[in-house]
Order: C-alpha cells, then sequence, then structure tokens
C-alpha cells in the first residue's frame, strides 16, 4: 500500500508543482502586492506596507474607487448577459443537432463549434468591421428592412450589449457541444416512457430532458462565468474602454491600473476584489443548484 501510494505521489508531483509554480504562487504573491503600495516599475524589495488602504480606495467614493466601482459593474452586467444568453441557445443547438431526424446535424455541430476555435483577436477584428456605423453590414441589413443605422460601438448606450453579442456568438459552440454531450447521458427510454404516457414535446421537455441536462447546465454556467469575467481581447481591441468607460471591463482596468499606470498595489487589490467575487458566484451557483435538487 505504501508503495502504490509513493508511485502514486511521484506521478501527480509534477503536475502538483506546475500548478503550484504557475497558479498558487502567483495567486499568493497578488494577495501580498495588495497590501503594499508598489510601482511595477520596481522590485517587488520596493514594496511599502499600507494594510488595507488599496481596498479603501477602490471601495471608496475617490476616482479610483468611481473607476472600479464602474467597471465592476459593467463586468457583472456582461457576465450576466452572456451567461443567460448562452445556456438557453446552447440547449435549443443541442437539440437541433442531436434530433437524428435533422437534416445536416453533423455539419451545423461543426460549424457551431468553429466559431469557438477561432482566436478571439480574429472574432474581434470581424465584429469591429460587421458593427462598422457607415459601411459595416449588420446596418446594411437594417437600412433593407427599414430600420435606421445603430451606433454600437460608439454609443455608451450600445457598446457593452454589442461585445456580449460578440462574446455569445464565439462561445455557443462550445457550450452546445457541452449540452450535446449531456443530452446523450439521457436514456431514451425514458422520452419513450414519457410519449406513451400522452407528453408532448413541450411537456417532454421540461419534465424529462432538462431536469436531467441539470448538471450540466450547473457545469456550462460556472465555465461560462468563468469566461465571462476573463473577457479582454474585444475591449482591449475594439473599444479601449469607451465610450465614456462603457465598456471598462475589471480585466482590462486592473491592466490599466497596474501595467500602464504602474500602481501594482492597486491593480493587484482589483484582482482579488476580481477573485473573491467570482469565489462567491460560483458558491452561490451551486447552492442554488444544491437547493433544486433537494427539494426535486
Amino acid at each position: 500500500m505504501r508503495a502504490e501510494k509513493r508511485s502514486a505521489w511521484i506521478m501527480v508531483s509534477p503536475a502538483v508543482a506546475l500548478i503550484g509554480v504557475f497558479i498558487f504562487v502567483p495567486m499568493v504573491l497578488t494577495i501580498w502586492l495588495s497590501f503594499h503600495q508598489w510601482s511595477t516599475q520596481t522590485g517587488f524589495e520596493a514594496a511599502r506596507f499600507v494594510g488595507l488602504r488599496n481596498y479603501e480606495d477602490i471601495l471608496g467614493p475617490i476616482s479610483v474607487g468611481r473607476d472600479f466601482k464602474r467597471a465592476f459593474l459593467n463586468t457583472a452586467i456582461y457576465t450576466a448577459l452572456s451567461v443567460v444568453a448562452i445556456l438557453p441557445l446552447s440547449v435549443i443547438f443541442g437539440l437541433l443537432v442531436y434530433q437524428s431526424r435533422v437534416a445536416g446535424g453533423q455539419f451545423l455541430r461543426t460549424i457551431l463549434f468553429s466559431t469557438y476555435m477561432v482566436p478571439m483577436i480574429a472574432v474581434a477584428l470581424v465584429w469591429s468591421k460587421l458593427y462598422s456605423p457607415s459601411e459595416g453590414p449588420l446596418n446594411q441589413i437594417l437600412f433593407w428592412v427599414g430600420i435606421g443605422p445603430q451606433s454600437w460601438l460608439s454609443s455608451p448606450d450600445t457598446a457593452l450589449y454589442s461585445i456580449v453579442i460578440l462574446n455569445v456568438w464565439q462561445q455557443v459552440g462550445y457550450f452546445t457541444v457541452l449540452a450535446i454531450a449531456g443530452l446523450t447521458q439521457i436514456p431514451s427510454s425514458l422520452h419513450e416512457a414519457a410519449r406513451i404516457d400522452g407528453a408532448n414535446p413541450v411537456q417532454e421537455f421540461f419534465g424529462v430532458t432538462l431536469p436531467l441536462l441539470r448538471r450540466t447546465l450547473l457545469f456550462s454556467a460556472v465555465i461560462a462565468v468563468i469566461n465571462a469575467v476573463q473577457v479582454f481581447e474585444p475591449v482591449a481591441l475594439i473599444t479601449q474602454g469607451g465610450p465614456a468607460n462603457s465598456t471598462n471591463v475589471l480585466t482590462f482596468h486592473i491592466r490599466r491600473v497596474g501595467i500602464e499606470r504602474a500602481q501594482g498595489g492597486l491593480g493587484s487589490a482589483m484582482a482579488v476584489m476580481l477573485m473573491l467575487s467570482l469565489i462567491v458566484v460560483i458558491v452561490l451557483i451551486f447552492s442554488l443548484a444544491r437547493q433544486k435538487e433537494e427539494r426535486a
């Protein structure tokens, strides 16, 4: 038994070491720096301990706090809208692809997943052209149906939602594949039993399919939240946080504060707040899922 444990530790030790070096060490260092005043243009030895001052600044009424709160709100809205759009679409597309009687299901699956395989940089550049107010195809299509041109990325009222649409288009294929994987785990006998009992397709979906997809949707929700809060490339390449800070999300704001302004302590405090918020959201998702399972 001891020999087996020793061999197991030997096999997993390289992975544990890599996780420690590339994940836990930077995480601990970020938390440590969040309690210090430190310029990224100097070494760690120049960091000066200031306690909770960085957190007081980003949560306070001064300009640093106002900018952080705006970026935090933008990130929350972006994440919520992305998840609310991606999960239902992934189930709908998954059902379309999974149904054997739908022609071209395999082709549709390939098209959906290929969008996720396109690098986000390329997606951002293409969508910036699609959103062009003068020559963009989207405004031309709206003109054909009698709708006036939209500002898309140039208006504070629509810029963030435009980035959400871009993200949903790029991510939905991956989550569709997850939904298909969940659908394949549902025994066909349950669907047959529901049809024998007289259930129509809608009743079959809400009574059989959706409850048995709960764990798949839980996993998809967690991954979708994690992906959404890490949004960076579309903002950095297209909007630069504008117009009027309407698309200034936390990852971009942390980079602006920590690297461009060289305020490493403030940037680290913002990163810690982002990490804590993400942990709280994921814990809430699991708690709500557990409560639903207990009620069921």
